[in-house]
């Protein structure tokens, strides 16, 4: 029988920002989002973009995690709600991420436990990312306005 693997996605973004206006964001794949900074103004910030990231990816992890257990069929709703603390002194980052994982369906606390366990420590890029200390690589570019 022959061993398929799933082609792996291409993965990475570019925000593009003018004089004014706010950053627009485009995915690798061609998705696209505008970016909002204003308190009161709809939409994603690029701090709820980390928090939607990390949310995003410890539900899909635990989707695989209870798949993996043999439960998956016994779960109705997985949901993971993500928020944050800055750090009170520089630099500008996050402290403390706030995860309130809710599991739904016939499991008891245990498998629960075992299930968000696997999501946040093995499974979940983002989580094993943000735990780590990943390098950074930065070229710089750009050329000067034509007058």
């Amino acid at each position: 029988m022959a061993d398929l693997k799933a082609r792996p996605r291409p993965t990475g973004a570019t925000a593009v920002l003018g004089r004014v206006g706010f950053p627009h964001v485009t995915s690798t794949t061609k998705g696209e989002i505008d970016i909002v900074t204003a308190p009161s103004q709809p939409g994603f910030s690029p701090l709820d973009l980390l928090y939607a990231s990390l949310s995003a990816c410890l539900v899909l992890s635990a989707r695989i995690a209870a798949s993996q257990m043999g439960v998956l069929d016994r779960i109705s709703r997985i949901t993971a709600d993500v928020t944050g603390e800055k750090a009170a002194e520089g630099p500008s980052r996050v402290a403390k991420f706030n995860i309130a994982f809710s599991i739904e369906g016939d499991i008891d606390d245990e498998t629960r436990g075992k299930i968000v366990h696997a999501a946040e420590d093995e499974i979940c890029t983002v989580s094993n990312t943000i735990r780590g200390n990943p390098d950074f690589s930065t070229t710089i570019s750009g050329k000067a306005d034509s007058t």
